[in-house]
């Protein structure tokens, strides 16, 4: 059964009432949108689970064996699935069949697969957050801000290719509503980047919104268009002021306990972006109950959020 949290204007921002539906896994990160409305999540259990809207038992479709981050829809309807552990893989919705499409850089064994897109030629595109640091250890590429994300494509029968890197904790995927571009979310350093697949631009790169007023984390193209970026928490002046700190301050940081390290705020906010960079809706409510927007997914008008920390998925609809 779905929750209604009511939550009060904030900032100036829109109101909305979010809608909690638990999920039998813990750490529900990202959420992707079937055409029957049903919403899918991988937990941290490993497994891919299914929702419905209407407060139905969720399933298990399947697992990975690993830890499942974000997720995307394949041409053939399979599930693309960023594993944070296993790489790059796919599952069938039928009999939860896995397999892996990508695993290794140039020979390399990827650390931190985290989101992607899917471009209608079949072009995977996808994050790799950090080169040096695991999804356990997120916060130490965060502090340690060692700038080694990197984007990367998959063509079909391909290798992956590093189209991006020197990224801030490389995190969100999405393509343009013309597919002309893809964008990423930094969320080391609070900004969206732009990659241009074609025009005259093409194989270059750009800023497409900096100084955000959080940690943007997942990112996705939504059925309206639009860009719509997760953030995570505020902004967070000791986290900023550590990436500019001497590396030895900051490995004495990153070795203290846990609860002396930079933490999240306890928040939900999201926003929509169109093609030029320009906000559309910015969207906050009340976290009392559910808090991190990791994920996101705008499907027909209706928002669905996903948790690195929550068992449940949530969502609000925009009219």
């Amino acid at each position: 059964m779905s929750d209604v949290v009511k939550g009060p204007m904030l900032g100036g921002m829109t109101r909305r009432e979010l809608h909690v539906v638990p999920v039998p896994g813990p750490g529900a990160e990202d959420v992707l949108i079937g055409h029957d409305g049903t919403a899918y999540t991988g937990c941290g259990d490993g497994a891919i689970y299914a929702v419905r809207a209407d407060g139905g038992e969720p399933w298990r479709v399947g697992a990975t064996g690993g830890r499942p981050l974000g997720l995307e829809w394949l041409p053939e309807g399979r599930i693309l699935i960023c594993d944070a552990h296993r790489g790059l893989l796919d599952m069938a919705l039928d009999s939860g069949e896995v397999r892996v499409l990508a695993d290794r850089v140039d020979g390399i064994p990827m650390r931190f697969c985290n989101n992607a897109a899917v471009s209608d030629d079949g072009t995977i595109w996808f994050t790799d957050s950090s080169t040096k640091w695991g999804i356990e250890e997120w916060k130490s590429d965060l502090i340690d801000d060692t700038c080694t994300g990197r984007l990367l494509k998959l063509l079909p029968g391909g290798q992956p290719e590093v189209v991006l890197d020197g990224l801030s904790f490389a995190n969100g995927v999405a393509l343009a509503s013309d597919q002309s571009c893809v964008v990423v979310a930094e969320t080391g350093h609070r900004r969206l980047r732009r990659y241009y697949r074609t025009g005259p631009l093409a194989g270059n790169a750009d800023v497409f919104a900096a100084d955000l007023p959080a940690h943007p984390d997942n990112i996705a193209g939504g059925s309206d268009g639009l860009i719509w970026v997760t953030y995570a928490s505020p902004a967070d002046a000791t986290l900023a002021r550590l990436q500019k700190s001497p590396k030895a301050i900051r490995t004495v940081v990153r070795r203290l306990p846990e609860r002396l390290k930079p933490t999240p705020q306890r928040t939900v906010r999201v926003a929509a972006y169109d093609d030029l960079g320009q906000v559309v809706h910015d969207v906050e409510t009340d976290a009392t109950h559910w808090h991190m927007a990791t994920g996101v997914r705008e499907h027909d008008g209706r928002v669905w959020l996903g948790s690195l920390v929550e068992p449940a998925l949530a969502w609000f609809d925009l009219a």
